[in-house]
């Protein structure tokens, strides 16, 4: 299991657990839309296309209504506006993550993330990009990156803990596991059942 933290609400997809996407809080609610709310924000649009946060709520909406596609074209909107609105950048990042395009999240969010490149939420999410991809070093890193600015920080160190277990460090993945039983037993059941699966999934894998 991964943990997300949901972008925007529950726009998000989970994927096992929670992969915690953490940037973006600025929605205020996790309804979905109905269709006359989402008709009177494209009328708005209609009336002054060049408002970039009309833009912007209406992306917000389609994506609360998980309509992602919809959303990304709202977002790139609002953002050949207003080009300097950077939280543009993690909505795009997000709405591309539940899309299963990880490679245009990645550059949204490392985008964004050069903002502000000591924030952990932002170098988290990277993290879980990667960590779809599978990039697993590179996913270590952004992970430790966003432990290093908020040691409070549990769905980061499980994720982390989940890639050492992919990578075989066992020791590395153990550790993170005894730091989680005395943070969140939850994360930490959830992490010793990963190793488990991890283990199996190596010992079926084709000798090279």
């Amino acid at each position: 299991m991964i943990h997300v933290r949901k972008h925007f609400g529950s726009i998000l997809k989970t994927l096992a657990l929670p992969v915690l996407l953490g940037s973006m809080t600025v929605f205020s609610s996790c309804a979905s839309p109905s269709s006359k709310e989402i008709d009177n924000l494209q009328q708005q649009v209609w009336k002054n296309s060049g408002d970039a946060d009309a833009w912007f709520r209406l992306g917000n909406a389609f994506a609360r209504n998980e309509q992602y596609r919809k959303a990304s074209e709202a977002y790139r909107e609002a953002l050949s506006i207003d080009p300097e609105k950077e939280q543009l950048l993690a909505a795009l990042g997000a709405a591309s993550f539940n899309q299963g395009n990880y490679r245009e999240a990645l550059v949204y969010f490392t985008k964004y993330q050069a903002l502000a490149p000591d924030d952990s939420l932002r170098n988290y999410d990277i993290g879980n990009v990667l960590l779809q991809m599978r990039e697993y070093d590179k996913a270590i890193a952004a992970y430790r990156r966003a432990i290093e600015n908020s040691v409070s920080f549990d769905e980061a160190y499980y994720n982390l803990g989940v890639c050492y277990a992919r990578t075989g460090r066992a020791a590395e993945a153990e550790e993170i596991y005894e730091l989680l039983v005395k943070k969140n037993n939850y994360l930490a059941v959830s992490l010793k059942n990963h190793f488990k699966s991890a283990d199996s999934a190596r010992q079926k894998a084709p000798k090279p």
